[in-house]
């Protein structure tokens, strides 16, 4: 790990590399031999964040059923250093394991420690509000989590700032471990939810920022100048929309800084976001072993006052 880039996941003590690898891709668009070759790469470059879900990748079709993703990375990690990697896990989403009950949360996290052939999780989120459930009995749930020493530190992920700060609270009450980490959608061509509502809670709290969507479904490589159809690349669909000529003048500024440090367009639009306060690590995954350079080059750019102040401008319609 290059220690001038290493980052701490808030008031955990947790170090980090400052990118997160998003495991979604693993048995979904990398089977479970190119997964290994992609975690191989990106752990010998100097990454060490892990980002999953019991629900990867559930999304696919028929023949996923979910768990996928975090029994591909539990076979990696047989026969390999556990203190090496830190591994983040998340609840709620999974069709099998439904929402943030006491009784759910509690289960879904031994099903979770299972596949991924371990005792422990490092970062363990909430994936979403589950507005069945009182925040108490949910935040007492992972707190019970803490205390038996099966997650290290806890995270919520697309919960609001009014949710985030009830859990904080309730925590406090009660003396119960709090969240150090959020996972908002945040990006170049997504901002307003992010820095309208949570940036001053994540500030104010010292909160962790690991957003998700970092690339905006790819967008933000370059790669998708032009709409097309949703067709048979959702992915395409998905990052397409931004093609729009607001969003291509980002691409635009994008590839002229890319140029200036010699890298990729997408290091540079993840580089931006570890410009923004609490931001620790951005979330982002590849489905080819060769694309985890550029990924792992955020960690080595460092961009001018002038470079950030640049795509801060050219980006505001993503307000």
């Amino acid at each position: 790990m290059t220690t001038s880039a290493t980052r701490v996941i808030g008031k955990s003590g947790i170090e980090i590399f400052p990118l997160a690898f998003g495991g979604n891709v693993f048995g979904w668009t990398a089977d479970e031999q190119r997964s290994h070759e992609l975690l191989d790469r990106f752990t010998e470059g100097g990454g060490n964040l892990i980002d999953t879900a019991d629900s990867y990748s559930e999304w696919a079709d028929d023949e996923h059923v979910g768990g996928e993703s975090e029994t591909i990375i539990g076979s990696w990690l047989r026969g390999r250093d556990r203190s090496s990697v830190v591994i983040a896990t998340k609840v709620a989403k999974y069709s099998k394991r439904p929402g943030l009950s006491p009784a759910n949360v509690a289960a879904a996290a031994d099903e979770s420690l299972q596949r991924l052939g371990t005792d422990y999780i490092d970062l363990y989120y909430a994936h979403e509000e589950d507005p069945n459930v009182p925040i108490e009995q949910t935040a007492q749930a992972f707190d019970d989590l803490v205390r038996a020493g099966k997650i290290r530190a806890i995270g919520v992920s697309n919960f609001s700032a009014e949710s985030t700060e009830a859990w904080l609270k309730v925590s406090r009450d009660n003396g119960w471990a709090e969240p150090v980490a959020i996972q908002p959608h945040y990006n170049l061509v997504h901002r307003n939810d992010y820095e309208e509502h949570l940036a001053p809670l994540a500030a104010r709290e010292n909160l962790a920022v690991l957003p998700y969507w970092s690339l905006a479904s790819g967008f933000l490589t370059g790669k998708y100048r032009e709409p097309v159809e949703q067709g048979d690349s959702p992915r395409a669909g998905a990052a397409s929309k931004y093609a729009v000529p607001a969003g291509l003048a980002v691409i635009d500024q994008l590839d002229e800084i890319a140029h200036a440090h010699q890298t990729s367009i997408a290091t540079i639009a993840l580089a931006w976001l570890l410009t923004k306060p609490q931001v620790v690590a951005p979330n982002a995954s590849a489905s080819r072993v060769d694309q985890v350079a550029g990924l792992l080059a955020v960690g080595e750019v460092e961009l001018t006052a002038d470079e950030v102040a640049a795509l801060d401008q050219i980006s505001t319609w993503g307000h």
